[in-house]
């Protein structure tokens, strides 16, 4: 197994002012090729602190990349480090970079100043690969401990050139095979989901391995891993093993690649032929943003009403004024009338709705991130209760997700009847 550090070079990453996604992308590209990011480290721009970093990477990994400060600028010192660490003796122009420079300057309308013509100039014991969208080539040193990658810090640059740095590491690299697969799942806490799955995870092979991935949005996305092995059949072994984790998940899992709700639940409405509509109140339309987020959503989501005040709720929705002003508005009869309401007034199959207190304060009935969400459907309706401890915003995300994993569980067993 090929092993490689990532280290991202640039004061701006550190104190906050840009966020590194070079490392995100590039760590994905290297795990779907074969070669297992192991380190991501990130530092400033300091020759010594640049210098000890690649060095002390070089000897824990095979594969070293860099990213930042090969700029025209003199804060840019990225390139000088490399040429000391490498033991390269001068600099060579090289040819190809210097027209890739040229073109696109002359493209802009800009001349091209001595400082241009200098990112062209790479350290003696450098390879070359060309960048096609920017001034500053990516240098490749293999005479390094292990092999060192340097990239420009601009993120359409780097991940521009993470195919041709692909090429290059399959050139020159004897890569074993890494299988990933993903499986969504929404309904259960992480905790609560690793002790059920324990007794199947613990009788894993040895060189398979499950990640949990939560996220408020799409709930966990867990990970298969096998790394290969020398008996070939890791596709099947891996397929068996994901055979035995759907049937433990059942309706927990909605996806089986990585996917989100919003699109599991298209997919539902679609294949059956379904329409769908909500009413929001405490989502402020989240959930309808997130429906037609999905290409194709003009098919099955009729509309929705964001009913944020009574007055909407009772005039647009049809909520009785006694229903609310008996169990208040954050209520299970409230969440209920409002799905009822909107189903009826857009004339969808299905619909879902919200009620709730996402912060910062609650009232005398329901703590602060409390939600009644409520489906309604040809066999009428049903509603669940959530209390979410998070800020706003993470209060709607939340809200928003189950909503939708609510009716598509309301849709299942519609279907599965």
């Amino acid at each position: 197994m090929i092993h490689a550090s990532i280290v991202t070079i640039g004061d701006e990453i550190l104190i906050g002012q840009v966020l590194d996604t070079n490392s995100q992308q590039l760590a994905r590209a290297l795990e779907e090729t074969g070669v297992h990011v192991v380190r991501m480290v990130s530092i400033g721009d300091d020759g010594e602190e640049i210098a000890q970093t690649l060095l002390q990477e070089l000897q824990r990994s095979q594969l070293v990349f860099c990213t930042g400060g090969l700029g025209p600028t003199k804060d840019d010192i990225t390139k000088a480090v490399l040429a000391r660490i490498s033991g390269s003796k001068g600099y060579k122009k090289h040819e190809g970079q210097m027209e890739k420079v040229i073109e696109i300057l002359h493209g802009r309308g800009l001349d091209v100043l001595p400082c241009n013509e200098n990112q062209a100039m790479v350290p003696e014991k450098a390879d070359v690969i060309v960048n096609q969208l920017g001034t500053a080539p990516i240098m490749v040193f293999r005479n390094m401990p292990g092999t060192l990658y340097s990239l420009p810090g601009v993120p359409h640059e780097a991940v521009g050139a993470i195919p041709a740095i692909l090429d290059d590491v399959k050139a020159h690299q004897p890569l074993s095979q890494i299988l990933h697969r993903n499986i969504m799942v929404y309904g259960l806490a992480e905790s609560a989901l690793s002790e059920k799955l324990a007794p199947w995870e613990d009788h894993l092979p040895a060189d398979m391995h499950l990640a949990y991935l939560p996220n408020p949005l799409t709930g966990i996305r867990l990970r298969l891993s096998c790394y290969g092995t020398a008996s070939g059949d890791e596709v099947q072994r891996m397929e068996a093993e994901l055979s035995r984790l759907k049937a433990l998940l059942g309706p927990l899992m909605y996806a089986d690649e990585d996917s989100d709700l919003e699109t599991a639940l298209g997919r539902i409405a679609r294949e059956n032929g379904l329409t769908l509509s909500c009413a929001e109140s405490c989502t402020g339309g989240m959930i309808a943003h997130m429906i037609t987020s999905v290409p194709g959503s003009s098919g099955y989501f009729l509309g929705s009403v964001t009913s944020y005040a009574i007055a909407v709720k009772e005039k647009v929705l049809g909520v009785p004024g006694e229903v609310i002003e008996k169990n208040g508005v954050v209520s299970s009869e409230v969440a209920a009338a409002m799905a009822e309401g909107v189903r009826r007034l857009t004339g969808s199959d299905y619909a879902v709705s919200t009620t709730g207190l996402a912060g910062p304060s609650g009232d005398e009935f329901n703590p602060v991130g409390t939600v009644w969400i409520g489906v309604a459907g040809p066999r009428g309706s049903k509603t669940v209760k959530y209390v979410y401890k998070n800020d706003r915003k993470r209060n709607i995300e939340r809200f928003a997700a189950s909503a939708l994993n609510f009716l598509r569980l309301f849709i299942l067993e519609d279907l599965n009847r």
